[in-house]
């Protein structure tokens, strides 16, 4: 089965720029649908973007739709969240998820990696 790393996350001012990183391994990529989520302090985890079996077809959430944009390099096995306009509500864990069979389910998780967002 697929394991998944998260990295990039980091401590950054608002209006700034991150790229996050889910790199796969134990499987290949492109066998799944891909997502990322996120879970700030004493909320549920919720989607932020999801991305088709081979990157054709994207969805965005309102809260991030015009800053975010997911993307994926089935080759490196690697799936990528350019994050511009950083706001502090955007302040979360953030995970990335696989799924073999719905674009609604996922199976399989990382670890997730911190975002903060100084105002």
């Amino acid at each position: 089965q697929v394991q998944l790393v998260e990295s990039g996350g980091a401590l950054v001012q608002a209006g700034g720029s991150l790229r996050l990183s889910c790199a796969a391994s134990g499987g290949t990529l492109s066998n799944y649908a891909m997502a990322w989520f996120r879970q700030a302090p004493g909320k549920e985890r919720q989607l932020v973007a999801r991305i088709s079996w081979r990157g054709g077809t994207t969805y965005y959430t309102d809260p991030v739709k015009g800053r975010f944009t997911i993307s994926r390099d089935n080759a490196k096995n690697t799936m990528y969240l350019q994050m511009n306009g950083l706001k502090p509500e955007d302040t979360a864990v953030y995970y990335c998820a696989a799924s073999v069979a719905s674009i609604f389910e996922y199976a399989y998780w990382g670890q997730g990696t911190q975002v903060t967002v100084s105002s």
